[in-house]
């Protein structure tokens, strides 16, 4: 549930602080007050999609912070290592006047992606732009597919399309005309003749840049290891001999003087160092055996590699080597391409045929939740005062070869008629503006009834509905809010009545200035925004009365029928 949400310097709003309730969530006022900004923050806490021009003009940075409970995000939150404080998770998200951004939940900094996936755990979304999903009819197979929950017939189908969908892409790799094919061959055979001759061998490079290094600086190497072994072991009065010297001395006087007894023991320690370091040194100038040919030698190799790598665009010997392996393996596709070809297309209908048995299984399902979910959109739409309405989910064979494709073998389409006498029809050409509204309130409240996210947001779900209509679309709101928490944008009375907790969003203009301001309504501000609603600014006894009247129909009716459902 969301508990409370904090807006700085978004757009008209400077500063707001809003303390939600459960139920029904109503925000109200007049138009362009600034009501979808409250949506717009909340869409941008969760992970939506932000720019620059949220902030707002003169300040910046703009900052959206949100509290959650977190009980439905507790999986998430171990795999992200948040902590949830008092079962609160506290989601901010800033974004500067640049366009940079930055996203943290209890502290711990997120990206957007992760702050997506929280979001859709903890709030979903209805925003103005789902009617218009409604009527793309191509968005109708992802709404019965929610509906079906048809996870493993889809999966079986994926799985199967995917095997087919790569036995394809071979096929086409391979089916070249006569001439395209002899012109990649004499490609690929260059290439491969030219990097077999190179001989290459993965780390050769590195191997060689070491050793010319060691070349390019041979006589500076020799002479720094002939003096070291000199200084240390090789002359009269080298640091081993006066070391031993010295060791000489000590032992004669360890045996009265503890701290000269651990000087002997240290020294004795650090002239076998020396003797080691000696040996080493002696190894290392032995084998600086350096000539002009080999020097030659490894820098011609560098270069025929560096040539190869910049002439097939390989960073090191090992993608050339891939590149070689990756050619051949080409090469002796096109050389036995006939026979591979017809393996292939042998496979491709082996391949269609488990495709189509998955297909046929998915479709039963969803042929089955089709009807399923037409019954209950239908009773939905009735009981939101559209009596003579029908619903209807076709399911059709896809058209064209082969007949099935990344979603499976159907088309999907919602059809629907809103008079008693009319044939069912796409609902593009025949739902009014408030029938949509309708449409997409009975499908969300299909789908919610198993949905875990605890808040749903609506922003103006009632676009274009009134009188009857919208009283039962605030009784449907109404309902739903006595499951999960529900915030909603209205401009309607009835749906306002029906709030649970009602937020008035007004405009003002100080010093030149817009600014916004949300503010939680007692009952005399319910009514005074109610009859407002109502009547425009002509409030009067006769408006104000009225609204009561709502009010106390809308609280006896939540009584009623919340009492049913507990019984």
């Amino acid at each position: 549930m969301l508990k409370s949400l904090h807006i700085e310097n978004i757009a008209v709003v400077e500063r707001a602080d809003v303390q939600f309730r459960r139920g029904l969530n109503v925000l109200t006022g007049e138009t362009g007050a600034g009501k979808s900004i409250i949506i717009d923050a909340l869409y941008a806490v969760t992970g939506g999609r932000t720019s620059r021009e949220l902030v707002r003009t003169g300040a910046d940075r703009c900052l959206a912070a949100a509290v959650f409970d977190a009980d439905a995000a507790l999986d998430w939150c171990r795999e992200n290592g948040v902590e949830p404080e008092d079962g609160e998770l506290i989601v901010q998200r800033t974004v500067s006047a640049d366009g940079k951004g930055a996203c943290r939940v209890n502290g711990v900094p997120v990206t957007v992606g992760q702050l997506r996936a929280l979001g859709a755990l903890l709030v979903d979304i209805h925003g103005q732009n789902d009617g218009r999903q409604l009527l793309d009819e191509s968005s109708h197979l992802r709404y019965l597919d929610a509906f079906a929950k048809d996870s493993a017939e889809l999966e079986a189908y994926r799985t199967a399309y995917g095997a087919y969908e790569e036995n394809e892409r071979q096929i086409q790799r391979l089916s070249l005309d006569d001439d395209a094919r002899r012109r990649l061959a004499e490609s690929l055979t260059y290439r491969v003749q030219e990097l077999e001759k190179a001989a290459l061998r993965s780390g050769e490079e590195a191997e060689l840049e070491e050793r010319s290094a060691l070349l390019r600086n041979g006589e500076k190497l020799r002479e720094a290891a002939e003096g070291a072994f000199t200084a240390l072991y090789g002359d009269e009065g080298s640091a081993v001999e006066l070391a031993g010297q010295a060791r000489g001395w000590l032992s004669r006087a360890r045996g009265w003087s503890a701290s000269l007894a651990q000087a002997d023991d240290t020294l004795a320690e650090a002239v076998s160092l020396m003797q080691d370091a000696a040996e080493l040194v002696r190894d290392v100038r032995d084998s600086l055996d350096f000539s002009p040919e080999e020097f030659d030698r490894v820098e011609g190799r560098l270069a025929q590699l560096r040539r190869l790598e910049k002439k097939f665009s390989a960073p090191d010997e090992a993608a050339l080597i891939a590149l070689y392996e990756e050619s051949s393996a080409r090469l002796a596709e096109i050389e036995y391409g006939d026979e591979a070809l017809e393996r292939l297309y042998e496979k491709r209908r082996a391949l269609e045929k488990d495709c189509q048995t998955a297909a046929k299984k998915l479709t039963a399902a969803r042929m089955r939740a089709g009807k399923a979910l037409a019954e209950q959109v239908e009773r939905e739409l009735k009981e939101l005062s559209m009596p003579s309405v029908r619903f209807v989910t076709v399911v059709e064979p896809l058209s064209g070869e082969p007949g099935f494709g990344p979603r499976g073998a159907d088309e999907v389409r919602f059809l629907m008629s809103a008079n008693a006498g009319q044939e069912p029809g796409r609902i593009a050409r025949i739902a009014s503006g408030g029938e949509l509204s309708r449409i997409m309130l009975a499908l969300k409240t299909v789908f919610g009834r198993d949905d875990p996210v605890p808040t749903a947001v609506f922003d103006e779900i009632d676009t274009g509905v009134s009188g009857v209509a919208a009283s039962r679309v605030g009784e449907k709101l109404a309902l739903t809010g006595s499951c999960r928490q529900v915030l909603c944008v209205s401009h309607l009375p009835q749906l306002a009545a029906m709030a649970d907790s009602q937020y008035l969003i007004e405009k003002t203009e100080r010093d030149g200035r817009t600014y916004t301001t949300v503010t939680e309504l007692d009952r005399p501000g319910r009514r005074r925004e109610i009859a407002r609603l109502t009547g425009g600014d002509n409030i009067t006894q006769i408006t104000t009365a009225s609204a009561e009247e709502q009010l106390a129909a809308a609280d006896g009716w939540k009584k009623r029928v919340r009492g049913e459902e507990r019984a």
